[in-house]
């Protein structure tokens, strides 16, 4: 057996359409959607996320603003910014891009953001919002990964999930999620005990750890779905996820592939909460 690709490309561009749509009947009503990206300092891999952000912004008809701070700009200097922003009727998203440099606390600026704006979904009030099961963003990546699974008719109820990874970016709102969906969640992280045993169990296997190519296909259920998130550089400088694609695709009945699978629809959702939040705010 050789896994169906399920190619977050093809996926994005679809949905794109339609919230190309949906920003044109809300600009075309006074409403136009507005997402401000503060960038501090000078990652390149950032630099990378934060324009392509602002192309798919561009390509969809939302209105980006960016905003770029020296590495070593005292964190008052954003939080005025965020203040303003927060403040800005023209915006409906707010992004800080991750990582910041050392003198920030990343947590006080994500909390500086206004739950209302927060389109990232990491807002204290909006994880909590999620915990619940009354989202109001949903984090950009999990949201992509549910998107992807709903695209293929995947019925989540009663199937054994495991997630690989429990950061406050992936990991924790996607077991959020899928137990949303009525499956059964396990969760794998630096600590578990014999992880390929968890692993196995899984219909669903989410990787977020972001170590290069550590889920091997023996660590696959055979008939599995398996949703890569990790994006790594090998040495030769190529990309690659946190699954061994070439042996896993062997076991999968479906798989992701790095790069071209969830990393497009992570924007793409982005993109969606922006209008969302642009709805909310024209009073839809």
């Amino acid at each position: 057996m050789t896994a169906k690709i399920l190619d977050g490309n093809a996926l994005s561009a679809e949905l794109r359409e339609s919230l190309r749509q949906r920003a044109a009947e809300l600009a075309a009503q006074g409403s136009k959607p507005g997402l401000a990206v503060i960038l501090v300092g000078e990652n390149p891999a950032s630099q990378v996320y934060v324009r392509n952000k602002i192309k798919a912004c561009e390509a969809v008809g939302v209105h980006s603003e960016k905003y770029e701070f020296p590495a070593d700009t005292p964190p008052e200097k954003v939080l005025h910014k965020i203040a303003a922003l927060n403040a800005d009727p023209k915006i409906h998203g707010i992004l800080v891009q991750l990582p910041l440099p050392p003198q920030f606390d990343e947590d006080e600026v994500l909390e500086a953001v206004s739950a209302e704006k927060d389109v990232d979904g990491f807002h204290a009030e909006n994880v909590g919002l999620l915990a619940q099961g009354n989202p109001r963003f949903i984090s950009c990546t999990p949201y992509g990964v549910m998107e992807m699974l709903s695209s293929e008719g995947i019925s989540l109820r009663g199937m054994e999930a495991v997630i690989v990874g429990r950061s406050n970016i992936v990991g924790k709102p996607m077991a959020l999620l899928l137990i949303g969906a009525s499956a059964t969640v396990t969760v794998c992280h630096s600590q578990t005990r014999d992880l390929a045993f968890h692993t196995r169990r899984a219909d669903v296997l989410v990787a977020a750890v972001g170590k290069a190519k550590m889920i091997t296909g023996d660590m696959v259920k055979p008939g599995a779905v398996v949703i890569d998130v990790g994006i790594n550089r090998l040495p030769d400088g190529k990309l690659c996820g946190d699954v061994d694609f070439d042996s896993a695709k062997e076991v999968a009945s479906l798989i992701t592939p790095v790069p071209g699978g969830v990393g497009p629809m992570t924007i793409t959702m982005l993109l969606a909460n922006t209008i969302e939040s642009a709805d909310r705010a024209a009073g839809k």
